[in-house]
């Protein structure tokens, strides 16, 4: 019997001893507000073990002891997650973590737009400012071109009162002066520096970037007054399904579609926006409609996966829009008719998008490839505007480090554009009637030199060279400079070149609209541009959140510039080059204020000056660039209720007087625009399993630019309008002030207070 029981003890022993050596395991994924976190570790510090995430997100941890231990989550950039979990012997468990974004975030983006070498945006010689989809999700916007309103120094400019087309002010130049591009790829411009912004969908951008200053150097022209770089997602880190749905008071729907899934080794992600608005409307009493009607569907799709040199993708993009905007009575059949007056613009966009990193020898080598085409066919009143782009641009990096402290980075690039209209832009010079499209070869090569003496330092130098095939040889250098005195304090200084070869039918909508003529008084020469800029940054740790501080200066000097003149003829619009020269200079400044993970504030201001030095007459007239404000400001507020979970957003921006086109000295418009702003106000609540509700205000001011804008709206085709031998306009009883119907008094949307519901849900 003793035996019996020792032999029963025993078994009892080896069987406990089994069970307890029988490891447990947990597995997920990790997750932030917008898709996977790459990379993230999961451990339990106790006992010494933990694994990272992959490019998904996904994660398994393994050979855990059945008991209760601490599990930590931590990533780079997000605050640090811990969960007490039971574990017993055998079992595998299933968690999903969802990281927030850590206060300091924004400090270690990584950024790629200053140099084209991903670098910590705290350690860029070159300024960028980086904005993520929840500083938009403040005030959402059918379009990234609303979206910019409540970034300092970034104006959107509505150019067109009636069809609501525009472009986007940076630092008080002009739309033509920005370069947009996706995904580090020129993609939107001439014809798409217009219309191009309004079909990117918000639901997949990672982020957007944004430098002041030229950048021609590294994108060549059109990158005179800055560059916004908009980032899409990566399909290995998007969501599995998101959706977001807004509807506002004016019966504005837009729909945000977006999916990944997988073939293979290859990840996909397909995005969808749809924006339709068909409610014709006129508060102001001016007979033309206060927002133009439009139907937008844009589709994307986007393929990632791993290549010899890292991760490779490949994007198409497809948009298609019909817009217009005119007299409350018109519809298609009136168009180019003198009855009825409208202005309708059909759209069709398509663009590729490659990026294939690949190892040569011992080196990785970058192509980049992307083309674009543009088709547009619009009616202005009765004149006819067809325009047809076709844009291919191909790029090879190479990256070569030749010393710990020296960085090389050069490039050969090609730019391929193909340009027709129905304009003199293009027509024929003999008498066969033939368009003769427009055809620019724009060959060019690049090095940058990056030099690092101490991890305080940095010097960074560049030159391009391009070969214009109309213009010639160009070259544009520039220098920056980085000094970090101590953590949290930095100086950097930049200097640079820029150069833009204008074609004004495709750039400015004034040159298309049927209530002036054009008129170019001479053969348009390459604008060329000189910038300095300084910026200083003091970030500050608080025992509750942080501080952070940016203050500078940027002053650019401009030759050629190409500036219409509305003022000689109220008939027409006339372009040259300024004989004299332009400058544009000013202060910025940005504040930032998290004191807690429920309130977070930011506002920025900038104070500028643009003006024109000519000579006329024997001395030097200087004159007020018009359509721009002397003084803007931003701001942007976030509390997150306790009660109820509720997030409350307000934001705004506030603008100075600008000098606006008047016809004439009995022209009885103000010269000048009112102070106006332009606010905004939202609550939102998250729910379980994805899902978020949103609500909220527009304009809360109501505000909207005065009713006669138009200049006489009850005449569109100038009907009533007498005219002398000489033709200029003459006084009459009907027209006692001696206007013409004009549409070039605008500086922002007539679109007045709307309320806007919306939700939002997110499949991880």
């Amino acid at each position: 019997m003793q035996y019996l029981r020792l032999i029963l003890f025993s078994f009892l022993l080896m069987s406990a001893a089994v069970a307890w050596s029988q490891k447990a395991s947990l597995s997920g994924r990790i997750t932030d507000s917008s898709g996977a976190v790459a990379f993230a570790t999961v451990g339990i510090d106790q006992l010494g073990i933990g694994c990272a995430a992959d490019e998904q997100g996904y994660y398994k941890l393994e050979q855990i002891p059945a008991g209760k231990h601490r599990v930590v989550v931590r990533a780079v950039g997000y605050e640090e997650y811990q969960e007490w979990i039971q574990f017993s012997p055998s079992e595998s468990k299933h968690r999903n973590f969802t990281l927030k974004e850590g206060i300091l975030q924004s400090s270690n983006d990584v950024v790629i737009s200053g140099t084209l070498s991903p670098v910590s945006r705290e350690k860029s010689p070159v300024p960028v400012e980086v904005y993520r989809p929840s500083f938009f999700l403040k005030n959402p916007t059918p379009s990234l071109f609303e979206g910019l309103q409540t970034v300092n120094g970034v104006r959107p400019q509505v150019n067109c009162s009636i069809c609501n087309t525009g472009d986007i002010h940076l630092n008080g130049l002009e739309g033509p002066y920005t370069m947009v591009t996706l995904d580090g790829m020129p993609i939107v411009s001439g014809l798409g520096t217009v219309y191009g912004l309004n079909g990117i969908p918000n639901a997949l951008v990672e982020r957007i970037e944004i430098i002041k200053g030229p950048a021609s150097t590294l994108y060549g022209s059109e990158a005179v007054g800055g560059l916004i770089n908009v980032v899409t997602k990566d399909p290995w880190k998007s969501p599995r399904f998101a959706a977001d749905y807004m509807l506002s008071s004016w019966l504005e729907h837009n729909l945000d579609l977006g999916a990944t899934y997988h073939t293979g080794k290859v990840m996909h992600l397909l995005g969808i926006n749809a924006f339709w608005y068909q409610n014709p409307v006129d508060h102001n009493g001016d007979g033309f409609t206060d927002l133009a009607n439009a139907k937008r569907i844009s589709l994307f799709h986007k393929s990632a996966w791993k290549s010899s040199g890292g991760n490779a993708s490949l994007a198409v993009r497809a948009i298609g829009e019909n817009r217009w905007g005119g007299q409350l009575s018109w519809t298609p059949e009136w168009a180019g008719s003198d009855s009825i007056y409208g202005e309708s613009i059909q759209t069709r966009r398509l663009e590729l998008l490659s990026n294939i990193p690949f190892r040569l020898f011992s080196d990785t080598l970058t192509w980049q490839v992307s083309a674009s085409w543009h088709n547009q066919e619009s009616w202005y009143g009765t004149t006819p505007f067809n325009g047809d782009q076709r844009i291919a641009f191909q790029q090879l990096l190479w990256n070569k480090r030749l010393h710990k402290k020296h960085n090389l980075l050069s490039g050969l690039a090609f730019r391929y554009t193909w340009y027709d209209d129905n304009t003199p832009a293009t027509e024929s010079v003999d008498t066969t009637g033939v368009n003769k499209p427009s055809v620019i070869l724009l060959p060019g090569a690049f090095v940058q030199h990056s030099w690092v003496p101490n991890e305080k330092s940095e010097l960074l130098s560049g030159v391009r060279i391009d070969y214009n095939s109309i213009h010639g040889w160009i070259i544009s250098p520039r220098m920056n400079f980085r000094h970090e005195f101590k953590p949290g304090t930095t100086l950097r200084l930049g200097a640079g070149n820029g150069y833009r070869v204008a074609n004004v039918f495709t750039e400015d909508h004034a040159a298309l609209t049927g209530s002036r003529e054009v008129v170019f008084e001479e053969a348009l020469k390459p604008e060329k541009s000189w910038n300095f800029n300084a910026l200083f940054r003091q970030f500050v740790n608080l025992k509750k959140g942080f501080l952070n501080w940016e203050a500078g200066g940027f002053y650019t000097y401009f030759t050629n510039k190409i500036i219409p003149d509305y003022q000689s003829n109220p008939n027409q619009i006339r372009y040259g080059n300024l004989p004299g020269y332009s400058v544009s200079r000013g202060l910025q400044s940005n504040l930032e204020w998290v004191p807690s993970e429920r309130v977070r504030a930011q506002c920025g201001i900038t104070l500028m000056e643009t003006f024109i030095i000519s000579p006329e007459g024997g001395t030097r007239v200087r004159r007020n660039q018009l359509l721009t404000e002397r003084f803007s400001g931003t701001w942007s507020f976030s509390w997150k209720s306790p009660l109820f979970a509720l997030v409350l957003d307000y934001t705004g921006n506030l603008y100075s007087p600008m000098e606006l086109p008047l016809q004439n000295e009995m022209d009885p418009r103000s010269r000048y625009s009112p102070w106006y702003s332009i606010q905004n106000i939202q609550i939102s609540r998250e729910f379980p399993y994805g899902f978020t509700v949103y609500g909220g205000v527009k304009n809360l001011l109501n505000f909207a630019p005065a009713a006669n804008s138009i200049s006489r709206s009850f005449d569109p085709f100038d009907k009533g309008v007498v005219y002398d031998n000489d033709g200029n306009v003459v006084a009459s009883p009907g027209n006692p002030n001696g206007l013409t119907f004009d549409t070039a008094y605008v500086y922002t949307s007539f679109q007045g207070r709307r309320g806007f519901v919306g939700v939002r849900w997110v499949w991880k």
